[in-house]
């Protein structure tokens, strides 16, 4: 996964007027992180948005997830091995594990009422 998803112009926008709470760019995290491990069930062009969305939110302050996890993201895009899947794969849970699924739950919600997820995922999402 050596190239990033170039961002639309619509998610560029999006992220400029959207007022994300740390918890929120936590979650953006937690899904590349996700994306990245394999074990993400999005369709295609929604892994796409949130590669996307992540590749402008990166710099964003998170409430619990930081440098450590933003690294592993770079390494990734830069040579993703098993060994290193291994890592995301043990990172993603632990991150996931402070993040409420409320807040998870409710952060997709926002994406797919404010047209960054399309509404055929609600079904596939709302499992999670």
């Amino acid at each position: 996964m050596t190239n990033w998803y170039e961002p639309g112009e619509d998610i560029a926008n999006w992220l400029r007027t959207a007022s994300l709470c740390s918890a929120e760019v936590d979650c953006i995290t937690a899904v590349m992180l996700k994306i990245l491990d394999g074990k993400c069930k999005m369709p295609a062009d929604e892994k796409q948005r949130m590669t996307a969305l992540y590749a402008q939110a990166k710099s964003l302050q998170g409430k619990y997830l930081g440098a450590f996890y933003h690294q592993l993201i770079a390494q990734a895009h830069t040579s993703l091995t098993e060994a290193l899947v291994t890592r995301i794969y043990e990172a993603r849970v632990l991150a996931e594990t402070q993040i409420s699924r409320p807040v998870m739950k409710r952060f997709k919600a926002r994406l797919r009422r404010e047209g960054i997820l399309s509404d055929q995922s609600d079904q596939t999402l709302a499992a999670r």
